[in-house]
């Protein structure tokens, strides 16, 4: 399995810088309209320590990463997203095949989950996150073309976020809309969606 931790990381930034005033703009319907600027906040210092990454085992590297993002990102989602990053990290072996990587990241999810208390349903990053890990869980177990999961992935992660669409947020500040949260597209959600879509192709360019 070819991972280069810091292009990984290279390619989330970007995509989060990309699309932070969408972002922004999802949860200005909903939240408290900082989630873009947030994210790109964070996945900007990540940037910048790149130096500091470099050479360090991939499980550093994210372990690293998560603590930035508990650091630098505002609200909910610093804790939600470094808990994430570290929890993936921490679990990560030094030369992870695709394996170890499926188990790392469904021990990310449960930190996620630990966190922030909430599961599928409750219109948060999880409703992408937890049917993703099921997904690349399944599909190892399955003996999957690592190509043919690079497809199947960020399917599922795209279902997973048009699936918020119908909820009504049970966390955070969009939880005080009750049921005027139906019909929007969770923040968070959106996020998760981007940085998976974002690894799955940093990882179909270094194969």
């Amino acid at each position: 399995m070819n991972l280069d931790p810091l292009k990984l990381l290279e390619a989330m930034a970007a995509t989060v810088r990309a699309h932070a005033d969408e972002l922004t703009a999802l949860d200005q319907a909903i939240g408290d309209a900082d989630h873009g600027v947030n994210m790109r906040r964070g996945f900007d210092a990540i940037a910048e320590s790149r130096e500091a990454l470099a050479g360090l085992p991939v499980g550093q590297v994210l372990q690293k990463a998560g603590m930035t993002l508990v650091m630098k990102v505002g609200g909910a989602s610093g804790p939600l997203y470094g808990s994430l990053f570290m929890a993936v990290g921490k679990a990560m072996p030094e030369a992870p095949d695709l394996e170890a990587f499926a188990k790392a990241f469904e021990a990310g999810v449960v930190s996620v989950k630990q966190r922030g208390r909430s599961d599928v349903g409750d219109k948060t990053m999880l409703d992408v996150l937890v049917p993703v890990s099921v997904a690349l869980s399944a599909g190892v177990e399955q003996g999957e073309a690592p190509d043919r999961l690079l497809t199947l992935i960020p399917q599922q992660a795209a279902a997973g976020l048009e699936a918020t669409r119908a909820l009504s947020a049970n966390k955070g500040r969009a939880s005080y809309l009750g049921e005027r949260s139906i019909g929007h597209l969770d923040p968070g959600a959106r996020s998760s969606q981007l940085l998976i879509e974002a690894v799955c192709q940093s990882f179909g360019g270094q194969s």
